[in-house]
């Protein structure tokens, strides 16, 4: 922190000396201005030429070139000329060259507290102080996690409104299995970020542990809330899949966390989902690769063979991801069926139904045609980035899967 305020002085220093600057040139300034105006012959100018102008008007009325009331006429225009040019040349007497200096050193203390109290305001002192914190405690000889959370505990009094403290916090907490301590970090966090889907979820998340697994009405009020802002929210995809699955309706388990993972940004954090799959396959007396069947109905669907144009092959890698994204026609509706998976595995056909909704609320049985949408994601995140790979297909029929597939060629670059 030493470091930084040295640095923020040495940024300070080119502004005070700009304005220190002119100081020491006020006195040269001042002499030099006094200098022209006493040897300015401005003003002895212009009676010069008023004498030259008055004496040839005098001598055009000698000769009978002008009348007398025209030569008055004259004659008072010349005056009139000189009066307004000897004022516009009429100065006001020199100031000291030592006059106003107080007022250059007050604005250099001004501008140095204004830039501090700036920067305590908006700049990142605060988020300096945990780096520095848990630098600290990672090369402390006898460093440990219950020394970082009671580092981290003290900045949280000095600072709590500073969301990196919570959000540092919230994590500890939860891993070490303190679990209130992680509900009210993580609440205090949500008080600062506002309620964003992720947070409530992850709320939602440390209530159902804490509650021992149990979808209690605080947990079920959580999971709501975050399914009304985001139908594919994985966080609460992945409790209720859980629930569902500690009651033994393992179908209904594997239907959630299929949704959760096809919601996740990072493919690799579907991993213990994946393994949950396969427990509850093997307790419906299932194989790796069957289907799961909700209800034993799948409803209408769409069969799809996806492939990658030969002059994209190899662009985005082998670990980039597919994602297979069916919407209604006008776009009103959120993703009526979502799948994904890797790009090694093209050209591959997938089938849509009603196990890959995103939501009870929109599924392919409420429309008759979709837009197919499928994008490749070398970072594997469900928002289009520039540089992804994608091709669409419009006015597909929603029908019977058993019917020849659908092509889709992947063929563009997001731009």
């Amino acid at each position: 922190m030493t470091l930084l305020w040295i640095a923020f002085a040495v940024l300070l220093l080119p502004a005070l000396w700009l304005l220190f600057a002119p100081l020491r040139r006020a006195r040269a300034v001042h002499d030099a201005q006094r200098d022209h105006e006493a040897n300015d012959l401005t003003a002895e100018q212009n009676v010069a030429i008023f004498q030259r102008r008055l004496a040839s008007l005098e001598a055009a009325l000698a000769r009978g070139d002008v009348d007398q009331a025209r030569f008055e006429e004259s004659r008072l225009e010349l005056e009139r000329g000189l009066l307004e040019d000897t004022a516009s040349i009429k100065r006001a007497p020199l100031k000291s060259s030592a006059s106003g200096r107080l007022a250059v050193p007050l604005v250099m203390v001004l501008v140095v507290v204004a830039s501090v109290v700036w920067y305590q305001r908006e700049g990142a002192e605060g988020d300096l102080t945990l780096l520095a914190l848990q630098q600290e405690v990672q090369n402390h000889p006898e460093g440990s996690i219950e020394m970082l959370i009671e580092r981290l505990e003290e900045q949280a009094v000095r600072q709590p409104g500073n969301p990196n403290v919570w959000s540092t916090l919230f994590p500890l907490y939860r891993d070490i299995g303190q679990g209130r301590e992680a509900i009210h970090a993580l609440e205090r966090l949500i008080e600062i970020e506002g309620r964003h889907p992720s947070l409530v979820g992850q709320l939602a998340q440390i209530e159902f542990f804490v509650a021992d697994r149990q979808l209690t009405s605080r947990v079920q009020a959580l999971v709501d809330e975050t399914l009304e802002m985001d139908s594919s929210q994985p966080t609460v995809l992945g409790v209720l899949g859980i629930e569902a699955f500690d009651r033994s309706a393992y179908e209904m388990a594997i239907d959630y966390w299929r949704r959760a993972i096809a919601g996740m940004s990072d493919p690799s954090s579907g991993e213990a989902l994946r393994e949950g799959i396969l427990i509850a396959q093997e307790r419906l007396g299932m194989t790796p690769d069957d289907e799961p069947v909700m209800g034993d109905v799948q409803g209408a669907g769409i069969r799809v063979r996806v492939s990658l144009d030969e002059s994209l092959e190899g662009r985005l890698g082998e670990q980039a991801t597919v994602f297979v994204v069916a919407r209604d026609l006008e776009g009103e509706l959120p993703p009526l069926a979502v799948t994904r998976f890797g790009v090694g595995e093209l050209p591959v056909e997938v089938v849509l139904d009603e196990r890959n909704a995103m939501s009870p609320e929109a599924s392919l049985a409420q429309v008759r045609e979709v837009r197919l949408m499928v994008r490749v994601s070398a970072s594997g995140d469900a928002t289009p980035q520039a540089g992804d790979l994608f091709g669409d297909r419009e006015g597909v029929p929603v029908g019977a899967t058993d019917e020849e597939p659908v092509e889709v060629v992947i063929d563009r670059v997001f731009e």
